[in-house]
């Protein structure tokens, strides 16, 4: 037995927590391939190395990823100090090589020099797409920078443009017998026209890797179908006098039917890569998304598909942003309640369904009352918890319901779960916490 043990405790020093062993690099210049300081690593790796995220049989595992922060061309490299086979030939290792291969696209280098020349070919990429926005932020390091933030064209957008184009041209030639059949291979000779464009989808495919590494329980999308959307968001530099650009974040929504005319834009996936994180790069991506649909007349309104809690944190700050200045939002309106004129206004205006626009109006309200009047902190206090009593009514229900068909043992042993007095302590708990969220958004507001 101590023979085993002591045996276990040496193939211990072979396991690796992969989220440490994966390294992840932007690169923009040659020297960044060795500069320790701009790494990073995944929050999640059990999608590719099991729910444990720990590879076996290596000492001082690195998987190196680098990117090239524009076209995202890869340079993949596996290193490591020992190998268990090395000390114990029956023993195998974890094929960590095979693992990361199922999940990056062809096109990749091991090698690093053919990796520093496809940096050289960095000025010659752009963004695909057409411009929906564009934002200054300070930086103290490089001061002013410019981001952009891209709509990547699908089938329906292209006919419509496509036939505006027409109209336009027949008015200048007086020739209105042109067709948008005629003018669709106009279209072709842009490659950042359609998400079918092969440039596109080889850059997509790169980039989509990063949700394996930060979305707990992401997947790939069918790009076939041209009902998804996508938008990207870029960092423009100059490097060497010449304009480039770094690929910042990305966001893909679903267009869902809904009946008899109109859509529901779905957010599936969205990912602000973590260099970027923390500068408000997030809230400038979904409040574009979200004024483009917007302008729609088809859009229904807007969703979030099982949405991170961070995400609905970040939907909060800009769903309020938008609704702040709609007339039914009004300071004076809000200590009314929660009003049809409010679910109305933004639905129509902002697209927002009722039960955001409930929330909206939690935090604005929340923003314009005087927490130290006791009088105005309970009535607030109390309008928010008959919202959030919701479920435990229901549960109430259920159980009237059980009372009939339980055995006395079974309805017992169900009451004692959900006695009254958890069902106050998780209400105020559920309470504080919301507050909690929504003060931070109330001073980011402040803020913006």
């Amino acid at each position: 037995m101590a023979v085993v043990n002591g045996i276990e405790k040496r193939l211990a020093a072979y396991k690796c927590d992969t989220n440490l062993a994966v390294c992840l690099k932007l690169v923009r210049f040659p020297e960044d391939i060795e500069d320790e300081g701009i790494k990073f690593h995944p929050e999640y790796t059990h999608q590719v190395f099991g729910d444990e995220e720990v590879a076996f049989g290596y000492k001082d595992l690195q998987i190196q990823l680098f990117y090239t922060a524009g076209n995202l061309s890869t340079l993949f490299q596996v290193k490591y100090s020992a190998k268990v086979s090395d000390a114990y030939e029956s023993v195998e290792s974890d094929d960590v090589e095979g693992k990361i291969r199922e999940i990056i696209p062809a096109g990749f280098t091991c090698n690093t020099d053919d990796f520093i020349s496809l940096l050289e070919k960095e000025a010659n990429f752009k963004p695909f797409g057409t411009l929906l926005h564009s934002y200054l932020l300070h930086s103290e390091v490089s001061g002013e920078l410019t981001y952009q933030i891209y709509k990547v064209q699908n089938h329906k957008d292209i006919h419509i443009l496509t036939s505006v184009f027409v109209r336009v041209l027949a008015n200048i030639c007086g020739r209105s017998h042109i067709t948008v059949a005629r003018m669709s291979c106009f279209c072709w000779f842009c490659p950042q026209a359609d998400i079918t464009c092969p440039a596109f989808l080889d850059y997509h495919k790169r980039l989509q890797t990063f949700i394996m590494w930060y979305i707990e329980t992401a997947s790939f999308i069918d790009t076939d179908d041209d009902r998804w959307d996508f938008f990207l968001l870029f960092e423009k530099y100059n490097k060497d006098g010449e304009t480039l650009y770094a690929t910042v974040g990305y966001m893909t929504v679903y267009n869902y039917y809904v009946y008899p005319d109109k859509t529901r834009p779905r957010v599936s996936q969205m990912l602000i890569m973590p260099p970027f994180q923390g500068e408000g790069h997030g809230a400038q991506l979904l409040e574009t998304v979200h004024r483009f649909y917007c302008s729609l007349p088809k859009v229904q309104d807007i969703t979030a598909e099982d949405p991170s809690e961070n995400y609905v944190k970040l939907r909060d700050y800009v769903l309020a942003k938008l609704c702040q200045g709609l007339p039914s939002f009004a300071a004076d309106k809000l200590h009314l309640g929660f009003s049809d004129e409010m679910i109305k206004e933004a639905q129509e205006k902002q697209k927002i369904n009722k039960k955001h626009a409930r929330r909206v109006y939690e935090i604005l309200r929340l923003r314009a009352t005087d927490m130290s009047d006791r009088e105005k902190a309970r009535a607030y206090r109390l309008e928010v918890k008959k919202r959030l009593f919701g479920p435990y009514r229901k549960n109430q229900r259920e159980l009237a319901k059980m009372r009939k068909c339980l055995r006395p043992e079974e309805l017992v042993s169900h009451m004692c779960q959900t006695n009254t007095q958890t069902q106050h302590e998780e209400l105020e708990k559920s309470y504080q916490d919301l507050v909690d969220d929504y003060r931070r958004v109330i001073d980011r507001l402040a803020q913006a």
